[in-house]
């Protein structure tokens, strides 16, 4: 891997887009290999994952504007097909994806968080979907997911206008679910990712597919979608684990339940 570093932390996992002399921009080579970091990833082991950007300068600074301005139409379809396939290949990942965005989130950068399941940043962070001022709409899904995180209104005038956000703008419009210094951005990360992980992994897995499923349906479809997942959850070892833990008398009770992914 020349721009993905992949390092594993106990039960998480941390991808880092690699390439700061370029602010991390995505260009097909990036892409190609955050396909395949994530292909690789031990889900037996991993129950967390934490994507950032190398440096303090940016997370993600766009896809690559000097590799799409000779593309053809059907180049630059066969281009967002790619970025998408690998965004949602992301945003239904088994286990939950966090976004710890330092710097520019711009573009394919901003798409990119979006895919994620909880993004947090530093406070230097700057989110923007700019494309229409370079002549094209956003292509790796940024009419669809700023839409449905942050209101369509809200993403329109963003998308419209091809205006930037500081941080705390983010925050307040509901896109980052929280502000961090820079320097406390990956170890707040790692907490989160830490206390992720050591919850019970098939409970966590389904409650991210409820949830993702959900929002694309009907309420009386998605209650169904759950009840199949929590029906799911009955008879395994975590199950097992965890509600024994709890009906168990004071003194035998332990402060982290061993739980396997069965």
């Amino acid at each position: 891997m020349e721009f993905i570093k992949y390092e594993v932390e106990g039960m998480v996992g941390m991808i880092t887009i690699n390439r700061p002399r370029a602010l991390n921009a995505l260009n097909s080579q990036v892409l190609e290999e955050l396909d395949a970091t994530l292909d690789a990833v031990n889900l037996d082991e991993i129950r967390c994952l934490i994507l950032t950007g190398a440096g303090e300068k940016s997370f993600v600074a766009g896809a690559d504007i000097g590799e799409m301005s000779t593309l053809t139409k059907a180049e630059g379809e066969a281009f967002g097909k790619k970025g998408n396939d690998i965004f949602l290949k992301i945003e239904s990942f088994p286990i939950p994806v966090i976004a710890a965005v330092n710097g520019f989130a711009l573009g394919g950068g901003c798409e990119i968080s979006m895919s994620c399941d909880i993004r947090i940043c530093s406070e230097n962070a700057v989110f923007g979907q700019p494309e229409v001022g370079l002549g094209i709409t956003p292509g790796f899904g940024g009419t669809q997911r700023l839409a449905r995180l942050v209101s369509p209104g809200m993403a329109k005038q963003l998308i419209y206008t091809a205006r930037n956000i500081k941080a705390d703008e983010a925050y307040r419009i509901g896109l980052v679910n929280a502000v961090y210094d820079l320097e406390d951005l990956i170890p707040a990360a790692k907490k989160m990712a830490a206390g992720i992980a050591k919850q019970a992994p098939i409970a966590v897995r389904n409650c991210k597919k409820a949830i993702n499923e959900g929002l694309q349906v009907s309420i009386e479809e998605g209650v169904a979608i759950e009840e199949k997942l929590f029906g799911d959850c009955f008879e395994t070892e975590d199950q097992r684990a965890g509600m024994g833990n709890f009906l168990a008398p004071k003194d035998q009770k332990v402060k982290v339940v061993p739980f396997k992914n069965k």
